[in-house]
């Protein structure tokens, strides 16, 4: 008598899934955190053109920060 044992592997799909969609979420909240960064950061500039009188007087405020 030949005695023949099958050895079956399941893979689990729930933790692949699971994964995958924390992988999204983690995606996607870089992305809005960078986008609201950005979002800020044009703000600021706009802010500091209008504040020193436009954009030469920006770069000339920019300068003279630098320089004392």
């Amino acid at each position: 008598m030949k005695n023949t044992t099958t050895i079956t592997r399941e893979r689990s799909t729930t933790n692949e899934n699971t994964a995958l969609e924390l992988n999204k979420v983690g995606v996607h909240a870089v992305t809005i955190s960078s986008a609201i960064i950005g979002c800020w950061a044009v703000a600021c500039l706009a802010s500091g053109v209008i504040s020193s009188g436009g954009p030469a007087g920006l770069v000339s405020n920019f300068i003279s920060a630098f320089t004392g």
